[in-house]
């Protein structure tokens, strides 16, 4: 029986994946739909480039048609390209009003451009950066997956966390109970201090069933990140504990991030688009050159009584008017061309931002877990001593209660602290635009 126990209890832990942050990046990358769906995209921008290249490339057309008719001007053309025509069909009267005919047409047309002023190259690259662009979109996709599950994981350790120091905090409060009850037998306190300590531990009880929701939302979130059912469950193995960071210069950090960030490379890559975009607007105003040629069999039954002929010819079209629409879409294309620019501009002040802020949230973080530290220590001693006075009837139950609250708080500050620190040396790394599977804040 003893042995059944211990494996209906070990059954659930069985089921419960073990989850370090790094795994759990990993496990992001390739289970959440975000990474499939923009995939899909640079697999469709790739798809483009085919498309437009083809420009190069003949166009060849089969066609097949049946027509029957007794139009004079229908029967005569039908009649010679069949060369099927007889000095019989020159009778007036047949002129005038021929019988129906039937035809029986089978044509091969191909179209090829021969100078298209370089439209078709300039599409090809305009497709060419459109895919570039794409691939910067899934890095930023996959770079904003990793610090999104990084956040949540710390999320999640401190919810538990803090869920750890609520149930210690409740154990401490029902210990002050059971001191307070004992006291207050013996003679040395009022029901008031009693009643205090009670109010105080349905207090620290609240707190309690508000962490253990949190947690459970904290759960929910990481799953959301990982691509996996809301309701899995995993063993999260790495530690909510401080990261130890090499100092980092913050002129370096902004000009990688002005360099790598996938938003100021996107950025770049607009501003080319748009200048390709209106070189080939203007590339419209160049003449075209193109060939035009033509295999075609008529017949009047599908398999005989029918002729063939061929068509070929060189065409010449050049736009040398159109009403100042084509002026007009120069003029547009050069506004997109600034407004891409100052796009440029205003995104890499937008990244620098970013850096400086995480920067200094990461700085603020690091100083503020050394003054948790100390505060920790400092409460955790201050309440020993409060309690081994109270229970000497040297100390009241404000003075128990204000060091009981005083070290619950310091220790959430020190867990916010940590929990702080590692967040925002994920999206330091996330700013700089070197956040990678790999990156060692991810340890």
């Amino acid at each position: 029986m003893k042995i059944l126990t211990l494996f209906a209890a070990a059954v659930p832990l069985a089921a419960q994946d073990s989850l370090s942050l790094r795994d759990a990046v990993r496990v992001a990358l390739r289970e959440n739909p975000a990474i499939a769906a923009a995939g899909a995209s640079q697999k469709a921008s790739e798809s483009r480039i085919t498309q437009a290249r083809g420009g190069i490339l003949p166009k060849v057309n089969y066609t097949e048609s049946y027509t029957r008719s007794n139009n004079p001007v229908f029967v005569f053309g039908s009649l010679l390209t069949q060369h099927q025509f007889g000095a019989e069909n020159f009778d007036i009267g047949t002129l005038n009003r021929p019988g129906s005919l039937n035809n029986f047409q089978s044509l091969i047309t191909v179209d090829q451009v021969v100078y298209d002023a370089g439209q078709t190259g300039k599409a090809a690259k305009a497709a060419d950066t459109g895919r570039q662009m794409t691939a910067e979109e899934r890095r930023r996709v996959e770079t904003q997956l990793m610090a999104g599950v990084a956040r949540a994981y710390w999320g999640v350790l401190l919810a538990t966390e803090s869920l750890k120091t609520a149930d210690q905090a409740q154990r401490s409060a029902e210990a002050d109970l059971t001191r307070a009850e004992s006291v207050h037998a013996a003679g040395m306190s009022t029901d008031a201090d009693v009643l205090s300590i009670r109010v105080h531990l349905a207090a620290v009880n609240e707190q309690r069933i508000q962490r253990a929701s949190q947690l459970d939302v904290a759960r929910a979130a990481l799953n959301d990140s990982l691509g996996a059912p809301l309701d899995a469950r995993h063993v999260l193995t790495s530690g909510l504990i401080p990261l130890d960071l090499p100092d980092m210069e913050l002129d370096v950090l902004e000009k990688q991030a002005s360099t790598d960030r996938p938003e100021a490379r996107d950025s770049r890559l607009a501003t080319d688009l748009a200048r390709i975009q209106s070189e080939t607007t203007r590339s419209a105003m160049l003449p075209q050159v193109t060939f035009h040629g033509a295999f075609e069999a008529d017949r009047q039954q599908f398999l005989n009584r029918g002729g063939a002929n061929w068509l070929a010819s060189i065409g010449l079209r050049w736009n040398l008017f159109n009403g100042n629409s084509d002026k007009a879409r120069i003029e547009e294309a050069t506004h997109v061309v600034n407004r891409a620019t100052a796009e440029q501009k205003r995104v890499d002040s937008a990244v620098r931002l970013e850096v400086r802020q995480a920067w200094a949230a990461l700085r603020a973080a690091q100083q503020r877990i050394e003054v948790a530290r100390a505060s920790v220590a400092e409460a955790e001693e201050s309440l020993r001593i409060t309690q081994n006075r109270y229970g000497a009837g040297m100390s009241n139950v404000t003075d128990l209660l204000r060091t009981e609250t005083a070290v619950l708080e310091s220790r959430t500050r020190f867990l916010a602290a940590v929990h702080d620190q590692r967040v925002a040396a994920t999206m330091l790394e996330l700013a700089a635009g070197r956040l990678s599977a790999d990156s060692e804040v991810l340890n």
